[in-house]
């Protein structure tokens, strides 16, 4: 997972392919080619779908591989990120490259050519309902392997072909299988998943960090992520979190214990000035943010075994001398683990606006000026505008979290009578995750007023300061009134690309 994330993001970085694959490769393509005339297989001496019971002609084995990629190239919408087609290009070479696809060694060394000069077909983000797999993007990219449709290369959309003789590239000629084995599988959902997950787990280690520094923030009592209470309850997500937190707040001057509280409450006081216990979005970040991560682990388990499958039909098992007919090509493992994370990741993302709205209130915080102002409150808005943003953001956030694998249609003739909808599972997930960062950055650079209004950058955890201070770089403090829309979006930038607070959570707790 980690090695697709790397080449996507690296332009330097080149695939190399083992030898030992080939040679799997190869026995799997000779397989193919010596059982043509023996045997019916699906998709290569019969049509495709409800159309499998026409056979189809020796001579007309090529031209079925291209009436399909053609055909299936019908996708609408804007084009997907080069991202999104460099892992799902990785991801499918992943599964021929298991030798049990029956394509040519030619095939994957155009493919490998292709991605390592950054030729990255022009895929639209529209069409797939992920049964028989990602059938309608993952033919965009076939098409372009045949030197058809277009391409994005050096940062300009060009037709395949002007690019292909520009570089000395001859397109590859199909042979019989090639064009099913290159489209019938779960690559592109599997493979903007694997670059998801990533997302997701960076988004929880800032989540908690933030958690933390929101807990030193309210000055929160600190028994709420004692270990003794986690045990009493002990989910593994749950405990790791108030771990985490732990570890985030140690050598915080800012945290209470609540033994000074039961102490005034003994000598007699009829009424406390101050809070007995938080705001359950401060108090209850492990019981929150703890299923998050379990779906994250799990989401994380089922992408490494999904990209690293064989999702093709039929299989060509050549140790027992068969082709196995199935529906590896099913997306619902991928869409189930998508559409869980997402729904987490949006629970996170209202855990963030709503510490966002407590800080903003003065009226419920009782610690802070309106909207964080160090100003003139009245004259001055502060941060009344971003919290518009965070406002905005999460509601539309809460609108994608629905389920979409359960909107099944059956299509194609009642063939594909229950399917996945995976691909588009996974673009609405990284929808919330863009906005994941854009209402954690918010809420971040409220926690960085907070901290200035108390002058408290020396009393906060060393984890604390330091992210004070990588903030506080991008966004300096709001006093005057500004526009804040382009330092948001540094923060946005630098929150998603750095390394720097990723959080190496533990298996179990």
């Amino acid at each position: 997972m980690e090695d697709v994330a790397l080449f996507v993001s690296d332009s330097s970085f080149k695939l190399r392919v083992s030898p030992v694959a080939l040679i799997r490769v190869r026995a799997s393509h000779s397989f193919v080619a010596n059982e043509l005339g023996e045997r019916v297989v699906y998709g290569v001496n019969t049509g495709f779908g409800p159309m499998a019971s026409f056979m189809i002609g020796p001579d007309k084995l090529v031209t079925l591989q291209y009436n399909l990629v053609r055909s299936h190239a019908s996708g609408i919408g804007n084009p997907l990120p080069e991202r999104y087609v460099a892992a799902a290009m990785i991801v499918r070479l992943n599964t021929l490259l298991r030798g049990y696809s029956g394509v040519s060694e030619e095939l994957i060394h155009k493919l490998v050519l292709f991605l390592n000069r950054r030729i990255f077909p022009v895929v639209p983000e529209h069409g797939a309902v992920g049964t028989s797999g990602d059938l309608v993007q993952l033919a965009h990219i076939a098409l372009a392997l045949i030197g058809e449709g277009e391409v994005l290369h050096e940062g300009k959309r060009q037709a395949t072909a002007k690019v292909l003789q520009k570089l000395g590239i001859l397109p590859h000629v199909l042979l019989p299988k090639e064009g099913l084995s290159l489209i019938n599988g779960t690559s592109l959902m599997s493979g903007i998943g694997a670059l998801g997950v990533l997302h997701a787990e960076r988004l929880l280690s800032l989540a908690l960090r933030a958690g933390a520094l929101a807990l030193e923030s309210v000055s929160a009592y600190s028994d709420g992520i004692l270990s003794e209470l986690h045990e009493l309850r002990p989910h593994s997500g749950q405990k790791e979190a108030a771990r985490v937190l732990r570890e985030l707040v140690r050598a915080s001057e800012f945290l209470r214990d609540r033994a000074r509280l039961s102490k005034r409450s003994r000598a007699g006081v009829e009424h406390i000035n101050d809070d007995v216990q938080e705001f359950y979005s401060f108090r209850c970040i492990p019981q929150i943010l703890g299923p998050v991560l379990d779906t994250i682990r799990n989401a994380r388990g089922v992408l490494q075994i999904e990209i690293n499958s064989v999702t093709d039909n039929p299989i060509v098992d050549v140790a027992n001398k068969k082709f196995l007919h199935g529906g590896n090509f099913h997306g619902e493992y991928v869409a189930t683990a998508l559409d869980e994370m997402k729904a987490g990741l949006v629970k996170l993302t209202m855990l963030s606006e709503r510490r966002t709205n407590y800080f903003l209130h003065a009226k419920i915080n009782h610690r802070f000026p309106p909207f964080l102002n160090m100003d003139t409150p009245g004259l001055t808005l502060a941060l009344q505008g971003l919290q518009f943003v965070s406002t905005s953001t999460t509601a539309l956030s809460q609108t994608y979290a629905f389920p979409h694998r359960v909107h099944s249609i059956p299509t194609n003739n009642d063939n594909q009578d229950l399917v996945s909808m995976g691909a588009d599972a996974a673009l609405l997930f990284m929808k919330v995750v863009e906005q994941a960062y854009i209402v954690l950055g918010i809420e971040l650079v409220s926690l960085c007023q907070t901290v200035d209004i108390l002058k408290g950058e020396q009393k906060l955890s060393e984890s604390s300061r330091e992210l004070y201070r990588a903030v506080r770089a991008i966004i300096p403090p709001v006093i005057q009134d500004r526009p804040l829309s382009l330092e948001l979006q540094s923060l946005i930038s630098f929150l998603q690309n750095t390394e720097r607070f990723d959080i190496s959570f533990r298996l179990s707790s």
